[in-house]
């Protein structure tokens, strides 16, 4: 562990005792990069703003199951076959590019607002709100048993960019130019986060930091789907990265750390499913991750 990085996290510590701010040890740390140049390390598997928010999603529910003491049984989580996360063509949850009228239209296109650039960024701002829109929610927290704290919503927003961008690497170039818009956005997102905790003072070195945490942590967990990585290897990066606060050593049979492993294989088969058209419009949505289930189907 570098000791710069590890007196930038006593600090946050420090802070988030008062700012509920609580940036764990165990990260992994490389060497600060573009995305672009990081995107050619990672192998698939065969200054932006959100704007407006996502429309309100209809009350699905995961398939999880209550014991008859209202938790959560994991164990019967994420074992569904896996399908693409495109949404339909009249979903109320899409966000499609605006239609204008002949005239209004010719005046946008000689501003550049139909450029290929213009676009993508658009597109890459409807991804960034569906990342968003299953990190934010409590949903994901009740499920895998997690506190919410800095250090966990950052975790799991890192988690979630990558499955994005893992599964954009799938598309060549196109892909890889796709997800540095949404890098940035992220990077954008994450500073107005930083500094809503209370880190004002030095916040480019905080953003440093924690853009070595992002790379490290997307290298650890392509590492853990290479072939030739152990069965749990996927498991104790998800311990380090999202679970773990202090590095220490890690529970034997923990049902929450499994069910999100299961959950993250099961995202990347159902990103590789969904097509090269909802990916680029951001036209489609993470499994929906509720805590709670009907006690009529609980009792199933």
């Amino acid at each position: 562990m570098l000791p710069r990085w590890s007196r930038a996290v006593a600090q946050l510590s420090r802070l988030g005792t008062q700012q509920n701010l609580n940036l764990g040890k165990e990260f992994y740390v490389v060497s600060r990069q573009t995305y672009a140049r990081a995107a050619a390390a990672v192998a698939p598997d065969t200054a932006f703003t959100v704007e407006k928010p996502l429309p309100a999603e209809p009350m699905f529910i995961v398939e999880t199951l209550r014991n008859n003491v209202g938790q959560v049984n994991l164990d019967k989580l994420f074992w569904s076959k896996p399908s693409s996360l495109a949404l339909a063509p009249d979903s109320p949850l899409r966000i499609d590019e605006p239609q204008y009228g002949s005239f209004k239209r010719a005046i946008l296109r000689m501003l550049l607002f139909y450029s290929t650039q213009s676009k993508s960024i658009r597109g890459a701002n409807v991804v960034y709100k569906r990342i968003v829109s299953q990190v934010d929610k409590p949903g994901i927290y009740e499920v895998f048993n997690l506190e919410k704290t800095f250090k966990t919503t950052f975790s799991l927003l890192v988690l979630h960019m990558w499955l994005c961008l893992r599964r954009l690497k799938e598309e060549g170039k196109d892909g890889v130019e796709f997800g540095q818009y949404i890098y940035e956005i992220y990077n954008h997102d994450v500073e107005l986060r930083v500094s809503k905790a209370g880190v004002n003072l030095l916040l480019t070195r905080w953003m440093k930091d924690l853009e070595k945490i992002f790379y490290g942590n997307i290298v650890a967990y392509d590492a853990a789907l290479l072939p030739e990585a152990k069965l749990d290897d996927l498991q104790n990066v998800i311990w380090r990265n999202v679970f773990s606060d202090d590095g220490s050593s890690q529970p034997t049979g923990d049902a929450s750390r499994a069910a999100m492993a299961r959950y993250i294989r099961r995202e990347l088969s159902c990103l590789s499913l969904t097509d090269k058209e909802a990916m680029f419009s951001g036209n489609f949505m993470f499994t929906p991750l509720k805590g709670e289930k009907a006690k009529s189907e609980a009792s199933k």
